[in-house]
């Protein structure tokens, strides 16, 4: 008995055509460009949620450097005396209080350096 797969390859395109909705018109006519464009798409998804992550912690290090720099101390010397002194904040918190609370990120910086 033949084997129709017509309905298989349709749900195949579907599939792949709402994957692509928003992309470039070649990319989401051709099923095979379609598939590639999707492919490439998801390999920068993945790398660039790593790079977030780097992103971010650059951020949170120069606010921390600026604040610090406010405070009479430097990055690396804060970072220092906090691990010295056992102050386990993170730096994104760190960040937090440097931009939000400044009487609080002065506190902490007292508190590392005594």
């Amino acid at each position: 008995m033949r084997v129709k797969r017509g309905v298989t390859s349709h749900a195949k395109h579907k599939k792949i055509r709402k994957a692509t909705k928003g992309f470039s018109h070649p990319n989401r006519v051709s099923i095979k460009r379609g598939r590639q464009a999707v492919t490439r798409s998801l390999q920068f998804a993945t790398r660039d949620r790593k790079n977030r992550k780097r992103t971010f912690r650059e951020l949170w290090n120069a606010r921390i450097n600026a604040s610090a720099r406010m405070n009479g101390t430097t990055y690396s010397k804060l970072i220092a005396d906090l691990k010295a002194a056992n102050i386990t904040l993170d730096r994104k918190i760190l960040a937090e209080l440097a931009v939000n609370e400044p009487a609080a990120f002065t506190a902490v910086v007292k508190a590392a350096t005594k």
